[in-house]
């Protein structure tokens, strides 16, 4: 009778795993897979040394997520692409009780255009792999535009934009005062000739 109740007690926990899905002792899942939570389509700022972290979740044929996976990110050895904190182009992680890891503390090489990460997974002799697209850009970089902050005069002085400036003032102020004096202006009043004719005068008779 008390092997009996022995028994019970170790199968309780298989049965439970069974209903959840959850692996069996020693049980190995028959195939894994990576899928990308956090890092897809994402647009870095290689002038920024903080950025999106990439998470990655690793899952058995079940969708159940696979704990104590190792998981590698792989950086591009040549173009846009960078570092991990430790100096190299590979980060070696192992995923969390949800299955997850996270590759965090790029440094960009400062080059842009599109980049791709891989990333493979390994557990218990199954393997997998994905790759993730991202796009490093040199967002906040100075760009041509008009005015004196833009173009060509970008690369002048701060006194030079100062007298700039104040010479376009001192000409506007010019130019008004002229416009003014000429409507202000009134014309000379022309004065009317009077002209006198002399004539013969006549001399009567007393009235």
């Amino acid at each position: 009778m008390k092997l009996k109740s022995q028994c019970a007690l170790f199968l309780i926990p298989l049965l439970l795993m069974n209903l959840l899905g959850l692996p069996a002792f020693g049980q190995a899942p028959a195939t894994i897979q990576i899928v990308i939570v956090e890092g897809e389509g994402a647009i870095n700022n290689v002038r920024e040394r903080v950025n999106r972290e990439v998470i990655v979740q690793v899952e058995d044929q079940n969708h159940k997520p696979v704990a104590g996976a190792a998981v590698i990110f792989f950086l591009p050895n040549d173009g846009p692409g960078g570092t991990f904190a430790n100096g190299s182009t590979s980060l070696t992680t192992t995923t969390n009780e949800q299955g997850r890891s996270v590759a965090r503390g790029i440094q960009f090489n400062g080059l842009a255009g599109p980049m791709q990460m891989r990333v493979t997974a390994s557990y218990a002799g199954r393997t997998a792999s994905a790759v993730i697209n991202q796009t490093n850009a040199l967002t906040g970089a100075s760009t041509a535009g008009s005015g004196i902050g833009g173009g060509v005069g970008g690369g002048m002085s701060r006194t030079t934009k100062i007298l700039i400036i104040g010479a376009i003032v001192g000409a506007g102020v010019a130019a008004g005062v002229v416009v003014g004096n000429r409507g202000s202006s009134t014309s000379t009043p022309t004065i009317p000739t009077i002209t006198i004719t002399p004539g013969t005068p006549t001399v009567g008779g007393p009235q």
